[in-house]
């Protein structure tokens, strides 16, 4: 008896402990959509911010956004992969590998103004990288590596020790047998380790007001030109119109562009992940 109320009260708590998260997600993001999604017109995705023609647009913005994510992501994707697959695969020393993942784990959860601090220091003083997008970009491969290890090796370990076996049973190389049996059962690792990165990058401020600056200007799409260049992302975009213009009806569209982004990018991150696993 005593059990089965036990089970009861369980299972009451969680349901109501499931009901009550999804229900405060569903608000946040209704809220932001209905407070914001008035003010998203083709006018205000497509130009950049003028006082002389008295427009207000983000075009700006989503570019450099779009190329924080890129940069960073082609950067810190091989190697954190790489760092994963050596420390599962071929590390022999155990308290190395522990003392990597400690590490890992630690820098994963330092905040972010610390990052930035370093930034400034590396990037953009000792490098004379100045306050740039790509400075701004490697500030942010070293904040989300030790994220995508973390979970990449997580992921690399629940790849059943059979596999591995079987496949140096039939005379497959070591990096035949990572490349052909190990990696391609955990490409939802390497997804779900894309999309922590990207929901990092893009939720990031602080670092990108440091380094990568906060102008609002419209910059030639270039890569040699936006690596160069000092520039807001959609984060920063929010900060300034919230903060240091008290426009909240213009934050709140960009927050729900925002919301809008990261959703474009998760369900492409999980599509592609479903298309390589059946390759």
């Amino acid at each position: 008896m005593k059990r089965k109320m036990y089970e009861i009260v369980g299972r009451i708590l969680l349901y109501g402990c499931t009901g009550l998260t999804v229900g405060l997600l569903l608000f946040i993001i209704g809220y932001i959509i209905i407070m914001g999604v008035g003010g998203i017109s083709w006018s205000f995705l497509t130009t950049s911010e003028s006082v002389i023609k008295g427009t207000i647009g983000i075009l700006p913005a989503i570019k450099n956004t779009l190329f924080v994510i890129v940069v960073s992501l082609l950067i810190s994707l091989p190697l954190g992969v790489g760092a994963a697959v050596y420390l599962t695969e071929y590390a022999k020393n155990k308290r190395f590998v522990a003392a990597v993942e400690f590490a890992s784990e630690t820098l994963a959860g330092i905040p972010s103004i610390i990052y930035a601090l370093v930034g400034v220091i590396i990037f953009c003083t000792a490098l004379k990288l100045q306050k740039t997008l790509l400075a701004g970009s490697l500030t942010l491969v070293i904040m989300i590596l030790p994220t995508i290890i973390r979970s990449t090796q997580e992921s690399l370990k629940t790849v059943p020790q059979s596999y591995r076996e079987g496949a140096l049973g039939l005379g497959s190389g070591k990096w035949h047998m990572i490349r052909t049996v190990v990696l391609p059962s955990y490409v939802d690792g390497i997804v779900t380790g894309c999309i922590l990165a990207v929901g990092r990058v893009i939720g990031e401020s602080a670092v990108l007001m440091y380094t990568a600056g906060m102008s609002m200007a419209m910059q030639d799409f270039s890569i040699d030109r936006l690596s160069g260049a000092s520039g807001a992302t959609l984060t920063v975009a929010l900060y300034h119109y919230a903060k240091e213009n008290a426009d909240f009806s213009t934050a709140f569209s960009i927050a729900t562009v925002l919301l809008i982004l990261t959703v474009i990018i998760n369900f492409s991150a999980g599509f592609l992940g479903k298309k390589l696993k059946r390759s």
